[in-house]
């Protein structure tokens, strides 16, 4: 059954040199239960997706067109005060550098029952710190530094005590913004692990948002790859990862350093686009091997690989490709 569905999202911000297209025309869905992974380099849209999805852009941003639909509601006809109840309560959001997001005069468990607290305001303190020890145990942390202040953690342990914050009142989808940012190698995979395993416990749905591609194949059942603003290929994360399509996805992996291949890295020629002025046509054409020379002045097709893995990118076949954006 479907948790999210996004149709033709695009985020514009105003700057001091124009609106920049942050994201256009992005459209995905994720089951319940499921877990849907964003990759891509810095600035290609990944956070500013994440925002737009919990309605928390900054002042400067906006949505321009799209819908979102979650557990069969409309996102976008809810007002701020809808938005303020659905926060945390029916989802929630590790933001990026998560570590740092603790109130540092503040208990750990007090910043954690505060947000049970909010949106369950008929529970006593006694319920909602039994209810964070239950969290404490839950993402692995010892119950007995529940009354330490942020200082008093180690990174890994800020890192999980925001994942119990996240999970404090039963959210049906978390959207993971480099929840593992700053960690070290060890730390992250037991983080990761944990994750995966509550998220089989307690069923709900992920985004998870990185630019660490081994990170989004231990986590995620799905995967899509964004750039310059756009979803360029997304599917399920064997197929994407055993067959890529998009050009830009082919050289993301081969960009990537693995433990199992002994290979040469190939960097990717050239750069981004600019968003406040983007091509007509495939934004990544400068920089693939393979353009033609109609990829600059059409905007490319949605092609659909398989049942479960489709490609934007008018070469990859354009036999079986629909003309369109998403």
């Amino acid at each position: 059954m479907t948790l999210l569905s996004v149709e033709g999202l695009s985020v514009c911000y105003q700057t001091g040199r124009g609106y920049m297209n942050a994201v256009e025309q992005v459209s995905f869905s994720l089951d319940k239960g499921r877990s849907l992974g964003f990759v891509g380099e810095s600035g290609c849209g990944k956070t500013t997706l994440g925002m737009a999805l919990m309605r928390l852009l900054p002042s400067n941003g906006r949505i321009t067109e799209g819908k979102i639909w979650f557990n069969g509601e409309d996102l976008l006809r809810k007002s701020e005060e809808e938005m303020r109840r659905l926060r945390w309560k029916e989802m929630a959001m590790i933001f990026q550098a998560a570590m740092n997001a603790l109130n540092p005069v503040h208990r750990v468990q007090d910043q954690i029952a505060e947000a049970i607290l909010t949106h369950y305001p008929e529970t006593d303190k006694r319920a909602a710190l039994d209810r964070v020890a239950e969290l404490f145990r839950l993402v692995g942390l010892p119950e007995d530094r529940m009354r330490d202040y942020p200082h008093q953690y180690s990174g890994g342990m800020k890192q999980r005590a925001i994942i119990a914050m996240a999970l404090s009142c039963n959210p049906k989808l978390i959207i993971a913004d480099e929840p593992t940012t700053a960690l070290d190698v060890i730390v992250q995979h037991q983080i990761l692990e944990r994750t995966k395993s509550i998220q089989k416990e307690l069923g709900f749905g992920i985004i998870f948002i990185s630019h660490d591609i081994s990170v989004v194949a231990e986590v995620c059942d799905d995967i899509g790859i964004m750039y310059a603003g756009q979803l360029v290929e997304v599917g399920a994360k064997e197929e994407v990862f055993k067959a890529p399509r998009h050009p830009y996805t082919i050289a993301l992996f081969s960009s990537f350093p693995t433990l199992t291949e002994k290979r040469s890295l190939m960097p990717i020629p050239g750069e981004t686009p600019s968003l406040i002025d983007p091509p007509a046509g495939c934004r990544f054409c400068d920089r693939c091997p393979g353009a033609q020379s109609t990829c600059s002045l059409h905007f490319p097709c949605w092609v659909e690989v398989s049942e479960n893995h489709r490609v934007m990118c008018s070469c990859c076949s354009p036999a079986s490709a629909s003309r369109g954006r998403g």
